[in-house]
């Protein structure tokens, strides 16, 4: 198949009037603009395991380099600022900086548990970084992030039921190369990264080291205490050191070794924030202060290592990879429940909650191999084995020792699998392809020090996954295709409750099954790029975690059916050779199915659902998923002028707007958000020395407008929620050391 450049598409886009603006009025422009001769770049994606061009991939794919990742870091942000800034692609969390919650096309799981399972998969240089904690380790010197929507369940197994989400380090190379990056801004946030890397023995051994500090000081205050500046911070180190060797023209083998360590302040819980009856921000929000009774201040520590040997081996026509990887990891986040205190509130509290779980002694081992045939024949084919192991405690305590009491549970997940893929092009513009998965996962978990007999809890299921598609170029320039695929995500094991005297849940295996047809093309001589993909999933026996209300249980409960139908559109303009523009744009409708799914509900606020049977228990059924945006819209524009030979002035902004996103299984008039936004701005300076080293100096604002937006909540016993990150103005500065 011909295909013509592609520029690598920006995984944070914004806006809301500036999308319908681009689409519209941008194609006139470019037609017009007949001085305009750059054209977008390509991009090379590895979704399929493959290296391939992301235009001749039969799936749904948003890609991102690093330098578009980087405006969103440089301000103190973590990996949520992915939220929103891709079609179908949201995050939260109510654990701070550890164990973020990913949704694709409104699939995801909103529970808050250090061993829940998520049906987004987090892949970091090519290994399934499982459990939530690992999920959060920071970014930096990023070569690449790719967003693979529905199902992957062929080559990259269970738990990819809403899709993945791939992140590649920039490797070394032979070549010297390497950056430093500074950027400071207000409420004393400093972010810093560095890599070197290059040649260490010719054509046989290279290396890079990468470095990354990102810092906040303490900005908010507790005006029940008295203190100011109490919480807020986080100190964040983190480094990745690698070795490629090469010994000959058939073996090449890349070490990777990353550590990183996290100390500051976990998710800032504010009581009765919303309602009564809205979810507008009431008198009782004030951003720079909270009134918690505790002298703890939500305090939050992390570690975490891991390394990986990722060997590939070349023969005739086919390539033999193995693929072996451990990560560790420990720590704890202690959060006041109720966000506030029984005297001065604010609003009403019936009674206090501060609880504090901690994770130790992750050990997660993978071990995956492949043997795959060459990518220039007709017929392309790979087959595959895949080993998991995983093991780790969970400790959930109350304030100094107290209720609830301390209660240690250990939980092991052991999964393996078999896959195969092909693809054969069956004519000039035709290419279909499939695979298969086989897949056994067996959990377990047992308890070590708990308040009451627990008896040891294992489930296990098998199941297979595949996908089916085809892709047919209907010029050089624009091509379709369709794609059905399954996946599943193993059975689930929640023991948050056995802490309150409640035995441990379990979640029988989800299924899914998903269709899509697309379009991509490269218009205007390529100078511009738009993807369109609709969607429509089945999700069976749908897990999802039932979270306070009635009780105050935190349980694991299947429904029946939960479907979800939308579109997506990626798109990007080059303008003219000064400006370049991406849009994007998502519609996602989702829905709960069935009739007898009951849950608890809200003690102070204003509920939709129906109590049919008056048990305490509301019905669900017809309700959308929780934290399902509707509607994601998305916009970026860079703007240069010309200075001198080697340089430009430049103005770069970036947007989204979320739409109706409701945060829990049941309806309220309280806990959802709506047409929340943000914005970001980067003014600055780019050119290249004397000495030949690029560089670039900006002012930056992220939060532009210093937008005050709700983002997740507390079913407990008052109307608590935590809002998005505050307005952060500073400078920046970056060259590279080649």
């Amino acid at each position: 198949m011909t295909r013509s450049p592609l520029s690598r598409t920006a995984l944070i886009r914004s806006g809301v009037s500036a999308l319908a603006l681009s689409l519209a009025a941008t194609p006139v422009a470019l037609a017009q603009d007949e001085t305009a001769s750059s054209t977008v770049e390509t991009i090379i994606v590895t979704t399929t395991r493959r290296e391939e061009n992301i235009q001749d991939i039969a799936n749904s794919v948003t890609a991102s380099s690093g330098a578009e990742l980087a405006p969103f870091t440089e301000g103190g942000a973590d990996i949520l600022s992915l939220a929103a800034r891709v079609p179908s692609l949201y995050a939260e969390s109510s654990n701070g900086r550890v164990a973020p919650r990913f949704y694709i096309r409104g699939l995801g799981n909103t529970d808050f548990d250090l061993a829940a399972s998520q049906p987004v998969s987090v892949i970091m240089d090519g290994v399934v970084m499982e459990n939530v904690i690992l999920k959060s380790f920071p970014l930096f010197d990023i070569a690449q992030a790719e967003v693979a929507r529905g199902p992957q369940g062929t080559l990259f197994g269970r738990n990819t039921t809403a899709g993945t989400i791939s992140f590649t380090s920039n490797r070394p190379t032979e070549e010297l190369d390497g950056y430093a990056q500074i950027a400071v801004g207000t409420l004393g946030t400093i972010n810093a990264e560095a890599a070197f890397g290059g040649a260490i023995l010719d054509d046989v051994l290279f290396g890079r080291l990468s470095l990354m500090t990102q810092n906040r000081e303490d900005w908010i205050d507790n005006g029940f205490t008295g203190e100011d500046n109490a919480m807020g911070s986080h100190r964040e180190w983190a480094t990745r050191a690698q070795l490629l060797f090469t010994p000959t023209e058939n073996l090449d083998a890349l070490f990777n070794i990353h550590g990183r360590s996290l100390r500051g302040t976990s998710a800032v819980f504010r009581a009765n924030i919303v309602g009564p009856g809205h979810n507008d921000l009431n008198g009782n929000f004030d951003r720079d202060t909270v009134w918690f009774d505790s002298a703890f201040n939500n305090p939050q520590a992390y570690d975490s290592w891991g390394s990986s040997a990722t060997v590939n081996y070349y023969m005739d026509g086919l390539t033999l990879t193995s693929i072996t990887a451990v990560e560790t990891a420990e720590g704890y986040s202690l959060g006041d429940i109720d966000g506030g205190n029984l005297v001065t509130g604010p609003g009403f509290i019936p009674f206090p909650s501060e609880t504090q779980d901690g994770i130790d002694e992750l050990d997660q081992f993978t071990q995956e191999i492949r043997l795959a045939s060459a990518d220039d024949q007709p017929t392309t084919w790979q087959v595959g084995a895949y080993y998991f192991d995983s093991q780790f405690n969970i400790t959930t305590v109350g304030p100094n020792g107290g209720f609830p009491p301390s209660t240690t549970v250990r939980h092991k997940n052991q999964p393996w699998s078999v896959f195969a893929q092909a693809s054969h092009q069956l004519t000039d513009r035709l290419e279909v392809s499939g695979g298969v998965r086989f897949t056994n996962d067996e959990k377990f978990m047992t308890g070590i020090v708990t308040n009451f007999p627990v008896q040891p809890v294992s489930v296990e299921d098998e199941q297979v996954s595949w996908d089916l598609s085809a892709y047919y170029d209907l010029d050089d320039r624009q091509a379709v295709f369709a794609r059905i695929a399954r996946g599943f995500r193993g059975p689930s094991i929640q023991a948050r409750d056995v802490a309150f005297f409640n035995p441990p849940s379990v979640a029988d295996s989800e299924t899914s099954i998903s269709y899509e047809i697309g379009y991509k093309s490269e218009p205007f001589d390529g100078r511009a790029r738009f993807n369109a993909t609709a969607f429509y999933y089945q999700v069976d026996d749908l897990q999802l975690s039932a979270v306070g209300g009635a009780g105050n249980l935190v349980q694991l409960v299947n429904a029946d059916r939960g479907v979800g139908y939308g579109i997506e559109i990626d798109s990007e303009f080059v303008v003219t050779d000064n400006l370049f523009v991406t849009a994007g744009f998502s519609w996602n409708e989702t829905e709960l199915q069935d009739n007898l799914l009951e849950v608890g509900v809200c003690a102070q606020c204003t509920v939709l659902d129906p109590d049919a049977d008056n048990d305490g228990f509301h019905e669900v059924d017809g309700n959308p998923f929780p934290q399902a945006p509707d509607m994601i819209l998305s916009f970026t524009a860079r703007y240069s002028i010309p200075a001198g030979e080697n340089g430009e002035w430049f103005a770069y902004t970036d947007w989204f707007y979320q739409g109706h996103t409701n945060l829990f299984l049941y309806e309220s008039e309280e806990f959802y958000s709506d047409g929340n936004f943000e914005g970001g701005l980067r003014l600055g300076y780019a050119g290249t020395s004397e000495a030949g080293r690029d560089y670039e100096a900006a002012l930056f604002v992220r939060n532009i407008t210093d937008e005050e937006n709700l983002v997740g909540g507390i079913d407990f016993n008052n109307n608590t929620g935590f809002v998005n990150e505050p307005r952060i103005i500073g400078l920046s500065f970056r060259s590279t050391l080649n």
